[in-house]
């Protein structure tokens, strides 16, 4: 089944520079390359297909296994090879596994022309390749199989007595296909892989000529596994994709990522800090609850973990999509800690300043304090702020639920403030 999966035409979704690229091998001019997609959907393929050219030879690695020694050897070859007419193709699977050593060594023969570089990745090629060496190359991305393509690929797979499953080939219902498309995510050797186990458990347990059951593909494909990881790309579009349905009050679309995240086995603590974080940056003053409830679900989390640590999460995440929303408090600390840095230490008005000792006193630290609790209304019109910062706003509340009632108040406060006569500068002899 492999071999059908790396000859047969790819099935991938590329972009219109394809038939560029077929022209330019043809031609001998085929560039370096690095073809970044999600597995099974035909790098090796596209690449294997590139390297038939006229005077090309394939030479296919792995970046996890070949070392420098292999590196210089090859490179040795490849300069005769040139010198004869031929040029050659370096297929390198999983380059993104390349250290910064064997990429330096390879550098220079990329951009003599010496090899033509084709490099397989399923991670992002901006954090994986040294930024000199994917410079010489053009990025192709490769997208994720559609179940339609997936479909295609199986009856046609099916059904080729060559490279398929040939006179072993069992019928099957359109029903089957689309579940082994559905089961293989996206990926083309799964979705093969998958049709030739399914096969096999079906001529176990059935009679002959019979058609192959959608109850066999599941029992073959078994628990789905989701394609994630905790430290690179996958992780992070996720992460981003449950924030930014949250901040667009989407409990749906946010529930969905949250459960790709503990399905493919994302630690539930890292979603409840993400929570804690989001009711603070994005919620706020607009729903003060919000920051209770998301604690209340780490604290949850914390004591009875999973599967249970589910249910709190998920009612986190509703609320936190259904609450209304502000940053203003987020970005009233952000202002506060630009003008902090901006103008240094400036000097603690003395009013505002402890006065323990009669030293202290003495200095005027706390003279004029006036204590709010003890005035009608509870408010004091003093300016607080260093003087540099006289009439600087941070905080700029929204009209958004239990914050619009905040905004109210504060706007009578600040305008009390403004109209407040200004007190003699007193003389700071500190």
């Amino acid at each position: 089944m492999r071999s059908y999966l790396d000859f047969e035409k790819p099935v991938a979704e590329l972009d219109s520079k394809v038939d560029e690229l077929r022209a330019l091998a043809a031609g001998g001019a085929l560039p370096s390359l690095v073809l970044w997609g999600p597995p099974g959907t035909g790098k090796t393929t596209l690449a294997r297909l590139l390297a038939e050219a006229p005077n090309t030879r394939f030479v296919p690695h792995s970046a996890v296994t070949i070392g420098v020694k292999e590196i210089r050897e090859l490179v040795d070859v490849a300069a005769r090879e040139r010198r004869s007419g031929r040029r050659t193709v370096l297929f390198l699977d999983e380059i993104h596994r390349f250290n910064r050593a064997q990429q330096d060594v390879l550098l220079p023969h990329v951009e003599q022309g010496t090899i033509t570089l084709i490099g397989a990745t399923t991670e992002n090629p901006s954090f994986e390749v040294n930024a000199a060496l994917l410079s010489r190359c053009r990025v192709f991305t490769l997208r994720r199989l559609d179940p339609g393509t997936l479909a295609s690929l199986v009856r046609r797979a099916a059904s080729d007595r060559d490279r398929g499953l040939g006179a072993e080939a069992i019928p099957l219902s359109e029903d089957a296909v689309a579940a082994i498309a559905e089961a293989a995510d996206g990926d083309a050797r799964r979705a093969l892989n998958l049709l030739e186990a399914a096969s096999a458990l079906h001529k176990r347990s059935t009679p002959e000529g019979s058609v192959l059951s959608v109850e066999t593909v599941a029992q073959a494909a078994g628990a789905r596994v989701l394609a994630h990881d905790r430290d690179r790309e996958d992780h992070y579009n996720v992460v981003s994709a449950l924030i930014k349905c949250l901040r667009a009050s989407d409990p749906d679309a946010a529930l969905y990522y949250m459960a790709r995240m503990l399905g493919a086995g994302e630690d539930p603590l890292f979603v409840a800090r993400r929570l804690v974080i989001f009711a603070s940056e994005d919620v706020g003053n607009a729903d003060p609850l919000a920051l209770g409830v998301a604690l209340a679900a780490f604290q949850a989390v914390e004591r009875i973990g999973l599967p249970e640590g589910r249910i709190p999460l998920a009612q986190a995440v509703t609320y936190l999509a259904c609450a209304a929303k502000s940053n203003a408090a987020y970005l009233a600390g952000e202002r506060a800690a630009e003008a902090a840095l901006s103008h240094g230490s400036l000097p603690v008005p003395l009013h505002l300043r402890n006065a323990p000792t009669p030293l202290m006193r003495g200095l005027g630290y706390g003279r004029d304090y006036r204590y709010p609790h003890d005035v009608e209304g509870r408010f004091v019109a003093d300016p607080n702020l260093p003087e540099a910062l006289a009439g600087a706003r941070f905080y700029e509340p929204t009209t958004e639920g239990a914050e619009g009632v905040l905004a109210e108040r504060l706007q009578g406060w600040r305008k009390k403030r403004e109209a407040a006569p200004k007190p003699p500068k007193p003389r700071d002899s500190a």
